[in-house]
């Protein structure tokens, strides 16, 4: 069974993706092939698709002749990341059956509506190509399992690295390019679990035009994140959030519960206004109206690659004080306090707000503030 070649539908038809995912694929020949009574659909609420059987359908594939060892065994440990199983099935290729192997998940999924390669491709062919090359990374170190348990982060991570190609303006900082102006000479990644890190040995472009000595930096590697300061403009009143942080506690704070902005992950394929109103929802069960971009920076980036979009969001808020909220599944306990507008900007020049993004949304709110309230 292992010599017969393998039938890939949906993604794998993808040149780019299965050239991350072959690897070295100079030898593998790709021939059109379909299988016969089934449809391709998307999995509901998902960005990849499904076979789905179909009396007198045809699902339309590649044929992948000419795989080594090799091969199979990045292919088995990519779609295995899937919960997917290989198995024997009839396809049809060049007007002959052939006899092939294809990938079939072990696990039950609802099917969505009917799925295009040329769809797919737009929406969401950059973010699954970021996620192979860093799971493909991990062959040979990891089993396919632990690649399932990671593709989550994986996925997380692939979504910031493809929003961080729309690079932020550059009309005062210098024109240096990342793939003109850096040499990378070797990486490595020491740790993997929720943040991964990310250490470089690099020489960089300096300022007069010469390469720097080469130097060994690191990075924690994590997806974008979004916060919104809901604000109340007929009350003039805003919501802060309280919860246990780590940062503070492993910093040695004494009282590592912070005041914050409501605060979440980015998910692959998410709007990051469709993160915002989500996570107001589940950290302060408030639903919020407008919202108002107030910038998108790095808090950290001499070490962090989290990227943040902030935002003020107008809310009712009424009823919410010392409401108690967040995710059973991600253990999170968290307090919403409703304080006035001045209140609030007493706790920011007493240091008592302390979270970088509150800080930046306080000063946003105090500069439109006025307008907000005159539009209410």
């Amino acid at each position: 069974m292992s010599d017969l070649p393998i039938f890939v539908f949906g993604t794998l038809c993808h040149d780019a993706l299965r050239d991350v995912v072959l690897g070295d694929a100079s030898a593998v020949v790709a021939v059109p092939a379909c299988l016969s009574d089934y449809r391709t659909h998307w999995v509901e609420g998902q960005d990849y698709p499904m076979l789905v059987p179909t009396p007198g359908a045809q699902a339309d594939g590649l044929i992948l002749d000419g795989l080594t060892d090799t091969h199979r065994a990045r292919l088995d440990f990519f779609e295995g990341g899937f919960g997917y199983d290989l198995n024997e099935v009839d396809v049809t290729s060049g007007g002959e059956t052939r006899k092939a192997l294809r990938f079939q998940p072990d696990h039950d999924a609802r099917p969505g509506v009917a799925w295009r390669l040329s769809d797919w491709a737009d929406l969401h062919a950059p973010l699954w190509v970021a996620a192979a090359r860093e799971a493909m990374g991990y062959f040979g170190r990891v089993t396919g399992a632990e690649l399932a348990a990671r593709m989550p982060l994986i996925r997380l991570r692939a979504a910031a690295r493809v929003r961080a190609e729309a690079s932020l303006p550059a009309t005062l900082r210098s024109d240096m390019d990342r793939s003109a102006d850096i040499d990378v000479l070797a990486t490595r990644q020491p740790y993997i679990d929720y943040f991964a890190v990310g250490e470089v040995d690099l020489t960089f472009r300096r300022f007069n035009g010469t390469m720097s000595a080469p130097v060994t930096r690191a990075a924690f590697r994590m997806g974008d994140a979004v916060t919104v300061l809901p604000y109340d403009p007929v009350a003039d009143t805003v919501l802060l959030v309280e919860q246990f942080r780590m940062g503070p506690y492993m910093r040695g704070d004494p009282k590592p519960w912070l005041l914050e902005p409501i605060a979440g992950r980015v998910d692959p394929g998410e709007a990051v206004e469709t993160t915002a109103r989500r996570e107001a929802l589940e950290e302060a069960d408030l639903n919020v109206t407008n919202l108002h971009y107030v910038s998108g920076h790095y808090p950290s980036p001499g070490a962090v690659t989290e990227f943040i979009y902030a935002y003020v969001a107008e809310a009712d808020l009424s009823a919410k004080d010392g409401t108690v909220a967040g995710l059973a599944s991600e253990a999170e306990d968290i307090r919403s306090h409703v304080i006035s507008f001045d209140h609030f900007m007493q706790l920011v020049e007493t240091g008592e707000v302390a979270a970088g993004p509150l800080v930046t949304s306080a000063y946003w709110l105090a500069l439109n503030r006025a307008r907000l309230r005159g539009d209410a």
